[in-house]
């Protein structure tokens, strides 16, 4: 007999499926049951689009009466740009409803679980929900901090080194981790890098997959718009856009050019150390970036992890060993004094992508 954890595993792998593609809305997957017989399903494919409960209710029809629903995460109460899942639910003659998860947004946050339970519906919540709150890591930061989830993506040889001393990097993994790295692309909002790597690397910073893909917005940090008018990123398309965070006082005539290739330039504030990245982050939330995947060097991860925003780190082992005084390492910035200033982290997987090595973690006490 199959178990309400095996029916909300298939809610999760459908919701899966559409990572990257429901920002800013979360990630839904939705399975019907009924007389041990799946009879509708659906997931959340895109914002705007018809939320999985709906999907799964046109799949069942009729067969939806005294069935149960599993859902990933607590049915909307609320009117945004579709109607109500709670509502839909409430009077599709289900008698039982699995949730893994309570909404965080504080529009729902158990208003959906109270209206099913008041009509009678029992609602059973919390099954696998803690692989739920993974899937929607996202979506709970944002709900919660109101800014966008910053993953430092990391690249290095066995020593730590992510570049020669002359900033030489092409290339450290082997091309199956180089394809995970697309792959995050493609599910992010945004890209960024610091002008160091523009200026270094001169890099496209698009998602190259064999199937396509989406490309993120690309974000460069460059205090002083150095960034050359010729830079693989001033090529902007409907599939590539730029965007270039500057200090005050740049070259007007410089913004206005950047501007007419296409380039959106917004201004933030300084400070001695570089940007002040709360403000970076506010203006860039505002804009609808709703998470980042950090690609820059080591003065951006290292600005980031000094300030705490690195909320993810997927880093790149590979079995290399560059050694060197100047070799360049993945965080720089102020030179710490103790180890008790180390941000400490919990593994969360290692894996092996062909030869190289891939560890997830999070800071400490990160509660999803």
């Amino acid at each position: 007999m199959k178990t309400d954890q095996y029916y909300m595993n298939l809610a999760l792998e459908l919701a899966a499926s559409a990572k990257g593609k429901t920002n800013p809305n979360p990630l839904v997957g939705a399975v019907i049951v009924k007389n041990g017989m799946i009879v509708g399903s659906g997931l959340h494919r895109k914002a705007g689009e018809p939320h999985a409960e709906v999907h799964a209710f046109r799949m069942a029809g009729d067969h939806a009466k005294d069935g149960t629903l599993y859902v990933t995460l607590e049915p909307c109460s609320h009117y945004g740009k579709t109607p109500p899942c709670a509502e839909l639910v409430k009077n599709s003659g289900v008698k039982r409803v699995v949730i893994a998860m309570e909404d965080p947004n504080p529009l729902v946050a158990g208003r959906g679980i109270r209206l099913l339970k008041e009509a009678g519906i029992e609602v059973e919540v919390g099954v696998l929900e803690k692989e739920a709150r993974l899937l929607n890591e996202r979506f709970i930061h944002n709900m919660i901090f109101k800014r966008p989830f910053i993953i430092s993506k990391v690249a290095m040889t066995l020593d730590g080194k992510l570049a020669t001393y002359n900033g030489h990097s092409k290339w450290i993994t082997g091309s199956e981790a180089r394809e995970t790295v697309h792959r995050l692309r493609d599910q992010v909002d945004g890209i960024m890098v610091g002008i160091g790597t523009i200026l270094t690397d001169n890099p496209e910073l698009t998602t190259r997959l064999p199937e396509g893909g989406k490309s993120p917005i690309r974000i460069i940090l460059d205090t002083k718009l150095r960034t050359p008018l010729d830079a693989k990123v001033t090529k902007v398309t409907d599939e590539a856009k730029t965007l270039i965070v500057v200090g005050e006082n740049v070259d007007k005539e410089k913004v206005k050019v950047m501007t007419e290739l296409g380039v959106e330039i917004i201004t933030a504030s300084v400070n001695e150390f570089g940007f002040d990245l709360t403000c970076v982050l506010q203006k860039l939330y505002e804009k609808g970036i709703t998470d980042i995947l950090l690609e820059g060097g080591s003065e951006l991860n290292g600005a980031f992890l000094k300030g705490n925003f690195i909320d993810k780190y997927i880093v790149y082992i590979a079995p290399k060993v560059l050694g060197g005084h100047r070799s360049k390492t993945p965080f720089a910035g102020l030179d710490a004094e103790s180890m008790s200033e180390a941000i400490n982290l919990d593994f969360d997987s290692i894996q092996q992508i062909g030869r190289d090595i891939c560890i997830t973690a999070y800071p400490v006490k990160k509660e999803f």
